[in-house]
């Protein structure tokens, strides 16, 4: 996304932006003063995270309101990267600046010898510029081979060989940290930064300044950092140095979403589905289930919690389970792309690299997210199907009735077996809803099927997505 231009009538000098009564704010009175006003308004601090609005949300704005440096801890796909992200929203939109800065220097209050220079050359002809808030946001993931000149800075031997002295500050190549002056640094999975790392950073968050080694320098800086980290890594294995944890002022626990609906919800904002040259149509069982999966998984003894699973895979899941339905359409050439039951099977693919296990070998994956997917679907029916009919439909399949289901299959096969079985037409078609075209009825008759069958009412013999219902007394 490209940077708006400034508006034209912005101060361009030191004495145009001094009389246009520009008020300079630090950082955090700046977002303060624009938090307390969308709260004022009853706008939320987010709009771009689903979940929080009753526990993380409320932590965050306090801590803002306070003016703390922040440390986010949650499991992956918590969304704490993009929370850190939409702080951007809270700054103005245009900062003044003397052109040319690599700080983002204050104009009324340089602190590079780049701007302090300037200024004192040009006095108040000295040349300001603006930057757009979305500018203002530096992010790094930290890694063991982070080095102290990424974040904070070192000597530039270009420089020096152009001429400049090695003790010269304008012969210093600034890190991110200070280019992130005046605005917000954010630094991902903190506990992965090395421990003489870790040090740099305690100047940064108590006295508000970097020093660049063998230099006097003093860079004075207004930055928020916000951080992130997993509470393993935080608390357990000692990877955080107590001095710095000790530097931020805020330490807010995030979580993934209490309930299934706000999962689901967050599937239909995130989720990027398949261009389709047919209608696509998901069925509210099938979106229930997805979300479910993750939030069985979530409560597994086999898989590993402290790694978490992220929201991330009821997204990649659900996206998944459409393009499976999508392949099948276009093979059997059915008027909408309706995901069935039988394309859950497909999330093997879409799970593997999304969870860890803790007491078996990865050899065993399939088994256990076909049992996760089972587990989802039983509880999905159990909760939502109130089946009166079912002793009906059980006496039918104890008459010799057989019914077959796959991914090879179109949707006038299962409108053709409603036609044969009345007893499972009628629940089939009160779960489709009104006007349910074949390929809702098709997947609603999966459904049905499939919630006999978890509850033992039914037989099935299986393979892959292909399977066959028959009574249990055969």
């Amino acid at each position: 996304m490209s940077t708006p231009l400034p508006p034209a009538d912005l101060p361009t000098t030191l004495a145009a932006l001094r009389a246009s009564g520009y008020q300079d704010k630090t950082v955090r009175e700046e977002i303060r003063v624009n938090l307390e006003q969308r709260l004022i308004e009853g706008r939320p601090l987010s709009s771009a995270v689903l979940g929080y609005e009753d526990s993380v949300l409320p932590q965050l704005e306090t801590a803002l309101l306070a003016g703390h440096d922040i440390i986010l801890l949650g499991e992956r796909g918590q969304a704490k990267t993009r929370m850190i992200r939409s702080l951007v929203e809270l700054l103005d939109e245009w900062l003044p600046i003397v052109e040319g800065s690599e700080v983002r220097d204050n104009p009324f209050a340089p602190i590079s010898a780049f701007a302090i220079d300037l200024v004192a050359q040009k006095g108040e002809d000295a040349p300001v510029s603006w930057v757009h808030r979305s500018r203002r946001f530096a992010e790094k993931l930290a890694s063991p081979d982070t080095s102290m000149a990424d974040l904070i800075g070192e000597v530039d031997p270009i420089k020096v060989a152009g001429g400049l002295y090695l003790d010269d500050p304008r012969a210093l190549s600034y890190g991110l940290v200070p280019k992130s002056n005046r605005g917000i640094f954010a630094m991902n999975e903190l506990p992965d930064l090395s421990e003489r790392i870790q040090v740099g950073l305690l100047n940064v968050l108590e006295e508000r300044d970097v020093q660049i080694r063998g230099h006097q320098v003093r860079l004075d800086l207004d930055v928020l950092v916000v951080a992130t980290a997993n509470p393993e890594d935080y608390t357990n294995r000692g990877r955080l140095i107590t001095p710095l944890k000790d530097r931020f002022g805020s330490q807010i626990r995030t979580h993934y979403p209490f309930e299934i609906s706000t999962e689901i919800e967050i599937v239909r904002q995130e989720s990027k589905l398949p261009t389709s040259p047919k209608p696509i149509v998901i069925p509210w069982f099938i979106e229930d289930i997805v979300a479910r999966v993750s939030h069985v998984a979530r409560k597994s003894h086999v898989i590993s919690q402290s790694s978490g699973v992220s929201v991330r895979l009821s997204i990649a899941n659900f996206e998944t389970v459409v393009a499976s339905a999508l392949r099948r359409t276009l093979r059997t050439g059915d008027d909408t792309v309706v995901p069935r039951v039988s394309d859950l099977s497909a999330v093997v693919q879409s799970t593997q690299g999304k969870i860890e296990f803790d007491t078996m070998d990865d050899s065993d994956s399939d088994q256990v997210i076909a049992a996760l997917v089972s587990l989802a679907v039983r509880q999905c029916f159990n909760e939502y199907v109130l089946l009166e009919e079912a002793p009906e439909i059980v006496e039918a399949f104890n008459t010799e009735a057989l019914v077959h289901t796959g991914d090879d299959l179109p949707d006038r096969d299962y409108v053709a077996v409603l036609v044969a079985m009345p007893a499972l037409d009628v629940p089939v078609r009160r779960i489709a809803g009104p006007d349910a075209s074949d390929g809702e009825l098709a997947a609603a008759t999966e459904f049905v099927l499939e919630g006999l069958y978890l509850t033992k009412r039914l037989a099935k013999d299986a393979s892959g997505a292909r399977a066959l219902y028959r009574s249990r007394n055969r």
